[in-house]
């Protein structure tokens, strides 16, 4: 039998029943079709999907693609992708407008997580989303030595205008003070500084603001619970009991404060030989994986002990190690996991319009 060309209207009603991973609405009604042509049984759409999905896009152009063949049976379908731009909002003058705001934390020090808090930054910046990175480590920051920059900050206007490192807006008070100099300061301090970090500093419109935490629990995250609705946070462990044992103080402590916990980082997770490519896993195996099953917080992956990232960072060259063979690719699955588990909750629970945080 021949095969029945579908309508327009059939494609239109399988198009309706999609949602955008960004906000779990559907494509139709963000206007995020973009073109459709049918000739025959040949169906071509062009979706727009925004940067914040960007890790998605080759994902969700697939499930688009099954989603209208197992709608449309027999039809020879094809989808294209395009940039799709929300309408701007009349915000005025605002200091930052996010979609997703995350906090990087670890319940101690010396697991890697402002090279955690680095890494997802970048690997979400490369896949193509908006990114800023705010260090609120105030008393030992390392991202601008991580990046290998000493850039002060200028002052455009009232608003403090972020450095930019390696294509992402960055902030940290590691550029503000003389290097080697300590920050002391008590609590009411450091919430002025996070509120100025925030609320005065001309970070525009963001698809995410990654906040590399100080290590423990205390003030910082107590401080940012108040000052802006947080999206959620990671947590950065590696593969040692009593380093897991300090990641579930972390996952408590975010919790207490209403932050959800969006995942669980193993880093240092292994050993890769340079010489035989075989893998040692030096501090154990499956630690991390199995306490955040337990915990009922997504695993988001594993990253290697790797000496070129040692050197990249002390060199502050970080974004370097995104290009690592074993590294890279750990880094790019990491932040896919990170926007997949995002993107399910925004279906469970579709998201509103992005709205000042700040202003």
């Amino acid at each position: 039998m021949p095969k029945i060309p579908p309508t327009e209207a059939a494609v239109r009603a399988a198009l309706a029943d999609f949602q955008d991973p960004e906000t779990g609405r559907s494509i139709v009604q963000l206007e995020q079709v973009h073109a459709l042509q049918l000739e025959g049984s040949r169906v071509r759409v062009t979706l727009g999907l925004t940067t914040w999905s960007a890790p998605l896009w080759d994902q969700t152009r697939d499930e688009l693609l099954q989603h209208l063949r197992a709608r449309l049976p027999g039809a020879d379908v094809e989808v294209e992708l395009d940039v799709h731009h929300r309408r701007p909002e009349k915000l005025g003058e605002i200091g930052l407008t996010a979609k997703t705001v995350l906090a990087v934390g670890s319940g101690k020090g010396g697991v890697g997580k402002s090279s955690i808090a680095a890494y997802l930054a970048l690997g979400l910046q490369r896949a193509g989303c908006q990114v800023g990175l705010m260090d609120a480590d105030l008393y030992g920051p390392s991202i601008p030595h991580l990046f290998g920059c000493h850039e002060q900050p200028q002052m455009v206007g009232d608003k403090i205008l972020p450095v930019m490192a390696d294509d992402l807006r960055m902030l940290s008070m590691g550029l503000l003070v003389p290097e080697g100099e300590a920050v002391i300061w008590r609590g009411p301090m450091l919430h002025n500084a996070l509120l100025q970090f925030l609320r005065d500093t001309a970070w525009g419109d963001l698809d995410y603001l990654i906040i590399d935490m100080p290590p423990g629990t205390g003030d910082v995250a107590i401080s940012l619970s108040q000052l802006l609705p947080l999206s959620g946070a990671v947590v950065v462990c590696t593969p040692q009991d009593v380093a897991l044992l300090d990641a579930v103080k972390a996952v408590s402590m975010f919790r207490k404060v209403n932050i959800d916990v969006l995942g669980m980082v193993e880093n240092m997770s292994y050993f890769v030989c340079p010489n035989c490519d075989a893998r040692h896993d030096i501090f154990g195996s499956g630690g991390a994986r199995r306490r955040a099953e337990q915990l009922s917080v997504p695993f988001l992956g594993e990253l290697p002990i790797r000496t070129q990232l040692r050197a990249d960072a002390d060199a502050g060259r970080v974004a370097a190690s995104l290009d690592d063979p074993v590294a890279g690719p750990a880094v790019a699955a990491m932040c896919r996991n990170l926007v997949a588990n995002l993107s399910a909750r925004h279906r469970t629970h579709p998201k509103l319009p992005t709205l000042p945080i700040l202003g």
